[in-house]
């Protein structure tokens, strides 16, 4: 995998905070043998509780904004570099279907963000088509080219 080597090239570790992927990418990392050599820790925060106790994402932004919002993944990738010792995060939240979308956040909505330690966290907000696995295969996909795209 790309993303192994590049990590590996330049001495980081990578955490993931994930909600609707349920822990997909943290999978794909560490089904690669020596994915312990670059791979730090993940943490799924399915409920917002749990975002705002494991990473520090506050309750105002999760009322303002909700779970599935740039902001909220903003917080996500902090929160993941603040209570790991990697140098580099991804953090996903969406709504994989088939229920629990709205005429603002449809089904397939999926907002990310990356964050590499001492730089600034960016975000984005995507819409995948297709059922729940669908949706959230290629979340998985986005979030990891995502990585390698801002680390090249």
């Amino acid at each position: 995998m790309a993303l192994a080597a590049l990590l590996r090239d330049r001495g980081m570790m990578l955490a993931t905070a994930e909600s609707c992927t349920g822990g997909w990418v943290a999978k794909a990392c560490t089904d690669l043998p020596g994915s312990s050599h670059w791979f730090e820790r993940g943490f799924v925060t399915y409920t917002n509780e749990s975002k705002q106790e494991m990473l520090g994402v506050s309750p105002e932004t999760l009322l303002t904004h909700g779970a599935v919002s740039e902001a909220t993944v903003a917080q996500m990738a902090r929160g993941a570099l603040a209570q790991s010792r990697a140098q580099c995060s991804v953090a996903i939240s969406g709504i994989a279907g088939p229920g629990g979308g709205s005429a603002e956040k449809p089904v397939g909505t999926v907002c990310f963000a990356w964050a590499v330690a001492g730089g600034e966290v960016t975000t984005e907000r995507c819409h995948f088509d297709g059922g729940r696995e669908a949706v959230r295969g290629q979340a998985v996909a986005h979030a990891l080219q995502g990585l390698i795209t801002r680390l090249q």
